[in-house]
């Protein structure tokens, strides 16, 4: 899901001409805003391929109220980075589309401001929604998609979701012997593994990443990974490694996780709601339920995560970019919109109720992320990607789970002083 490699800006976006003020609605003052030093120009936002497609009407409609013209712009790959980097170069844009934990990155490196929702506004977004864009006490992004992982499974091979890990191996064993499933569970790890589809069983075993602050925040001085808890956590992981029952596999990826199972060779899938399209269009007759955890053990807790929209510090048209989030991204027509261009539950309580009629994956997803925690947003999170998936993967490989992963929290502790 979290692809972290080198990219260039691909430019697909066209320049939306403004043809106007339009309407007459008093509450969006276009003739006062087309008027204003913070209307010339144009308004230029950057988002991934499929979020581009579906803002451009938008785009269009909002510049023909405002006049001003609107260029929608797709940055195909590492959108963060080049984002900060245009940003330092003061070539960015106006307003960014991107995930909620890419926060205290940006927010550190000054290419984000804080923005303004009323209490009105912000009471119609899931809760956790707004937590999650919320940093150091302000509210830095609009929400607009929630997402989490969650077992998706072949109903056809697994009629009955398991209630505990434990479950879901015997089920997968016992179709290996059958002959009819060559894998016990699709979950993706690859040689440097992947600390947010194995998390749910991390947690489920003891193991956290940061402690919180009095305030609820997340606490980079309270790293977990390389206390007991995360050596008991990853000893349980190693159990269902490669060398203990065998499903937990360095060769299932990122890049053939979804295949597999949609190839009908596992009939367990830990994935979110970006896999569906793959498992309808390949005739997979499936059921989603929570990942479970450890018999005995905690809760299986996903990371739960945040797509928003930002309102860049040094965009050439940051009046117009906060009235474009705030007055825009808030409305079901747009919310609706994103969820067709790419089906993730809508951040915005009226839009989720105006699609969850027509898809109830929906609603599953959302019951099997309502105890997950909110991924967290603050810079020390950088750290822990590298170092902790790669250990993860050491683990399932067979390596000793206490060396590995107190010598990963050495390397984390070290990355974040």
């Amino acid at each position: 899901m979290r692809i972290r490699t080198a990219g260039v800006v691909t430019v697909l976006g066209l320049a939306l001409a403004a043809s106007g003020c339009g309407g007459d609605n008093s509450k969006d003052e276009p003739a006062a805003k087309a008027t204003s030093p913070a209307a010339s120009g144009k308004l230029v936002i950057w988002a991934d391929d499929k979020r581009t497609a579906a803002l451009k009407p938008f785009a269009e409609k909002f510049g023909q109220e405002n006049g001003v013209t609107v260029e929608v712009q797709a940055v195909s790959k590492d959108l963060q980075t080049n984002f900060v980097t245009a940003s330092q170069q003061g070539s960015g844009p106006d307003v960014v589309v991107g995930a909620h934990d890419w926060i205290g990155n940006l927010v550190q490196n000054g290419a984000i401001d804080p923005v303004q929702l009323a209490a009105e506004q912000k009471s119609g977004f899931n809760e956790t929604a707004i937590k999650a864009v919320t940093f150091n006490g302000q509210l830095y992004g609009v929400p607009y998609a929630t997402e989490n992982v969650a077992l998706i499974r072949n109903t056809a091979l697994a009629p009955e979701a398991p209630k505990t890990i434990e479950e879901l191996v015997a089920t997968g064993k016992k179709l290996k012997a059958e002959k009819k499933a060559s894998e016990i569970l699709c979950l993706q790890s690859g040689q440097n593994g992947d600390a947010y589809h194995i998390y749910p069983l991390y947690t489920s075993a003891g193991g956290y990443l940061f402690g919180t602050a009095a305030n609820g925040d997340y606490d980079p001085k309270d790293l977990g990974v390389g206390k007991p808890e995360s050596i008991e956590a990853f000893t349980k992981i190693g159990k269902l490694g490669e060398k203990g029952d065998g499903a937990l596999k360095r060769s299932i990826t990122g890049e053939n996780s979804i295949a597999t199972f949609t190839g009908k060779k596992c009939a367990f899938l830990v994935s979110g709601p970006w896999a569906i399209a793959d498992a309808k269009k390949a005739g997979i007759s499936y059921d989603i339920s929570p990942v479970p955890g450890f018999a005995g053990g905690k809760a299986a807790q996903p990371f739960v995560g945040v797509q928003a929209f930002y309102v860049a510090a040094k965009g050439k048209n940051k009046a117009l970019a906060q009235e474009f989030v705030t007055s825009y991204v808030t409305t079901p027509e747009l919310a609706v919109a994103l969820y067709q261009a790419e089906p993730r539950p809508p951040a915005l309580t009226a839009a989720f109720d105006q699609v969850k009629g027509t898809d109830p994956d929906l609603a599953k997803f959302s019951e099997a992320g309502k105890d997950g925690q909110v991924l967290p947003a603050i810079p020390a999170m950088a750290a822990i990607w590298d170092p902790f998936g790669k250990a993860e993967a050491a683990v399932i490989g067979g390596a000793d789970p206490a060396k590995t992963v107190t010598a990963a929290g050495k390397t984390i502790s070290g990355q974040i002083k």
